[in-house]
């Protein structure tokens, strides 16, 4: 059986993008005429822009065809970043750009691809020395007085569209579908380290048990420092992250008295341990409200 001939190879209205596209024609007003507006609508500054344009540009280029002009990588990483800074359909950025939404579909991913390979180094820079990992816990004392802290850890279930043929795979129970975000977070709300990807099924402590940076600390390959003691005593204790009680107790991972009926002394650990392992937390409502 013979197919259809295709009856429309491209939307006419697709093509006069160069007249009345956003990246085209918005954009260029905005950054002649309203610095301000040209920040809220991509979310970061023309000078940043460019620079994501000369850095990823080598990833996400492509070449034109006898068909069709490609588009640059400045029309990409623009479409993905207003993508990401809208949560916008692929279909309403399609009108807004003029570019058909099965194509932004695939402009997004392998722009955040090209962001994550250029970009993670710089921007989660886990620590790997003795003397990075106390700047961070300098950072803890100094804010929440909790001392010889290395970071805050939790996971955090993100949702998603159920995926084709996966039944209750990736369904929590919280009742939707996600995949979960373990996260390393330091005083000032910065993630340091990120596990993306897990199954809902597996618990936060599991998902941490599989990951790079639980086999770094149990190997000692880390980098944490040796034990210190705190301000005003003399007895050397280790520095340690603070979880909840999802995570199993080790010598480098603090975690709350789970007991009822406490000591005020423990009450009062609770409570510090508390202040500094909600940055986490509050790393996640702030990646949320994004």
């Amino acid at each position: 059986e013979r197919l259809k001939k295709r009856s429309l190879w491209v939307h006419t209205w697709l093509l006069r993008r160069p007249e009345y596209g956003q990246y085209e024609k918005l954009l260029a007003e905005l950054h002649r005429e309203d610095p301000h507006g040209y920040k809220n609508y991509l979310r970061v500054t023309p000078e940043l822009f460019h620079e994501l344009v000369t850095r990823l540009g080598p990833y996400i280029d492509k070449q034109d065809t006898f068909m069709r002009k490609a588009l640059t990588p400045g029309h990409r990483i623009c479409i993905t970043l207003r993508y990401l800074a809208t949560g916008d359909s692929y279909h309403s950025l399609m009108y807004n750009f003029r570019v058909a939404h099965n194509t932004i579909s695939k402009i997004v991913r392998e722009t955040c691809e090209a962001m994550v390979q250029e970009l993670t180094d710089e921007l989660l820079p886990c620590p790997k020395t003795p003397e990075a990992w106390k700047e961070v816990a300098e950072n803890f004392s100094k804010r929440w007085q909790f001392h010889n802290c290395l970071g805050a850890l939790d996971g955090k279930h993100v949702a998603i569209k159920c995926p084709p043929h996966s039944g209750s795979y990736y369904f929590n129970y919280k009742h939707f579908h996600s995949i979960v975000l373990l996260a390393l977070a330091d005083a000032n709300y910065k993630f340091l380290y990120t596990d993306i990807g897990a199954n809902v099924s597996a618990s936060d402590g599991g998902i941490f048990k599989d990951s790079n940076i639980y086999t770094a600390l149990e190997d000692k390959t880390a980098g944490i420092p040796e034990p210190e003691p705190l301000p005003n005593d003399d007895q050397p204790i280790p520095y340690a992250i603070v979880g909840d009680d999802a995570f199993g107790l080790r010598t480098w991972l603090m975690k709350p008295y789970p007991h009822r009926g406490m000591l005020k002394e423990e009450r009062i650990f609770n409570y510090r341990l508390s202040r500094a392992r909600r940055v986490v937390e509050n790393a996640f409502g702030i990646l949320v409200h994004r």
